[in-house]
């Protein structure tokens, strides 16, 4: 099923990520989480492409098919681009379809600090059209930033991005995490004046624990707005606290965008199960 088609109905669409275990670790790990994550039963779960986007001891893959075979749920995997050849990228295209793989959100990926980036694909928009080109019938979402990405010089110049995307061929998009849901509002507001009018799902990341967002905020640049401040030195030494905290933020993140007609809430899990299971019981009515 391509998940642009979760779209023509009437229920907001409510979806997973979740990513693969690092490499020294249980495999098993992961299915034990999806045990668990299965009967919540998101619209679809993705399954982001592992550590510094290599083929070597790739499991997204197996994850998705997995997701799609033995949990009857649908899977995206995760494919990044700026780290692999056309070679790499037409091993991974082979091995997704014959996974019985439909989606793939389609990235740039992180740069390898100290490895030069390989060239055959520059950005995400280079990936998405290669793939449309292809004669895979994969459908493809991408990514967008409601803070504009962390290279991209104002908004402007990544709205423009972001329309290259969706013209290359991208039918679906899952924003990065944000903490200020008028900056989506904004930026949703920006998409579509300049034209993009395919769904837009709101990335949400339940906050956890002071470091968590620390890093994230490093990786992405996401706004910490005066009052999640306030909660995260409030509750920071306490982590149960913190927990509950972070999970009731979320969860008035998510009744505010469903309030303002969102197309979906992409729930990035961090593979815990119990804060993903406490966020959907505050929510299930609301869809």
């Amino acid at each position: 099923m391509n998940l642009k088609d979760l779209f023509n109905g009437k229920k907001t669409v409510f979806s997973f990520e979740i990513f693969p275990p690092k490499r020294d670790a249980d495999i098993n790990t992961i299915y034990t989480t999806l045990d668990q994550l299965h009967y919540l039963d998101p619209d679809f779960i993705s399954v982001t492409y592992g550590a510094s986007g290599s083929l070597a001891n790739n499991s997204t893959c197996e994850i998705a098919s997995a997701i799609k075979k033995q949990y009857c749920l649908e899977a995206a995997a995760h494919l990044t681009c700026v780290n692999s050849t056309r070679e790499e990228i037409d091993i991974m295209l082979e091995r997704l379809a014959n996974a019985g793989i439909d989606n793939i959100l389609a990235l740039r990926g992180d740069r390898v600090p100290d490895v030069p980036p390989k060239e055959d694909f520059p950005h995400a928009s280079d990936l998405i059209r290669y793939i449309r080109a292809s004669h895979y019938d994969f459908g493809i979402s991408a990514a967008c930033y409601p803070e504009g990405h962390p290279d991209s010089p104002d908004m402007i110049d990544d709205i423009r991005n972001l329309k290259l995307k969706v013209d290359a061929g991208a039918e679906h998009l899952i924003s990065q995490l944000f903490l200020d849901n008028g900056m989506f509002y904004s930026f949703l507001e920006k998409a579509r004046i300049a034209g993009i009018n395919v769904p837009i799902e709101a990335g949400i990341m339940p906050v956890v624990n002071k470091k968590q967002i620390e890093r994230m905020v490093t990786l992405c640049g996401a706004t910490l707005p005066e009052k999640f401040i306030k909660m995260m030195e409030k509750f920071e030494h306490k982590p149960e606290a913190m927990r509950d905290a972070g999970i009731a933020y979320a969860t008035n993140q998510i009744v505010d965008l469903l309030a303002h007609g969102v197309d979906g809430i992409h729930l990035y899990t961090m593979n815990n199960p119990y804060i993903a299971r406490r966020i959907c019981q505050n929510v299930k009515t609301l869809f």
